[in-house]
């Protein structure tokens, strides 16, 4: 990685669990604990290369239509990462999260709450997993936020700009990804990050997020640095 510029956000669809664990002949849940597993590798490699942020879609909005058992085997998922987050702490990263409260269970919003405040001082990188988690839904929110400051005369429909929406986002202040990666063959954002993505670099593969390697990754930044980003000049 000598001589390669790292870019300071890197977001991930972590997709492919389910048909990993199909090909295998195993239940979906198996994917998903496998996927689990890549996930904890390539946070630690972004960690090891100087990557600042790394925002991860682990479970959308519309996850919640899967079947009940998948949908409680993620959450388990979730649970058991959570109480082991204290060993990313001692890594110096710090996690936070992107989502809505609604839906999830109690032990888990306090879970999620220890993990941040465990890992309020980390200064390596941090990682933004995005559960429960669906774009439109993240800029209607924030735009519904606008609309009451507008209503009790905060501020006037004149000083709304873009920089107004990013602020009232879920993760105001952190610079927009400047590569979103998509492994699995599968070739959209799937409601993922699409006002903080509107100048991303895209990086897709066949790969299976479950098989997903740090050699990957160093692959999707061999290519980032290959490539020319105007942000629409010449």
């Amino acid at each position: 990685m000598n001589n390669i510029k790292i870019p300071q956000h890197i977001a991930i669809i972590m997709d492919g669990n389910g048909r990993w664990a199909k090909k295998r002949g195993l239940p979906r849940s198996a994917g998903h604990i496998k996927g689990c597993q890549t996930f904890k590798q390539i946070a630690r490699y972004c960690n090891k290369i100087g990557v600042k942020y790394l925002t991860v879609y682990a479970f959308s909005t519309e996850n919640w239509r899967r079947p009940k058992e998948e949908v409680d085997a993620l959450m388990n998922l979730f649970r058991d990462y959570l109480k082991d987050s204290k060993n990313f702490v001692k890594e110096n990263i710090a996690l936070r999260f992107l989502g809505s409260n609604d839906h999830l269970d109690p032990d888990i919003l306090d879970l999620m709450q220890t993990a941040q405040d465990d890992s309020k001082n980390a200064t390596g990188l941090t990682v933004y997993l995005a559960i429960n988690y669906g774009g439109r839904d993240e800029i209607k929110n924030a735009v519904k936020q606008i609309a009451n400051k507008v209503k009790s005369g905060e501020i006037s429909p004149e000083e709304i700009t873009e920089d107004t929406i990013s602020e009232y986002l879920y993760a105001p202040g952190v610079p927009d990804p400047e590569m979103i990666i998509r492994p699995s063959g599968e070739y959209r954002l799937s409601n993922f990050l699409i006002w903080q993505g509107a100048y991303s670099e895209f990086w897709y593969s066949d790969i299976l997020w479950p098989d997903f390697k740090p050699s990957h990754l160093d692959k999707a930044i061999e290519d980032f640095n290959n490539r020319n980003r105007r942000f629409g000049g010449v």
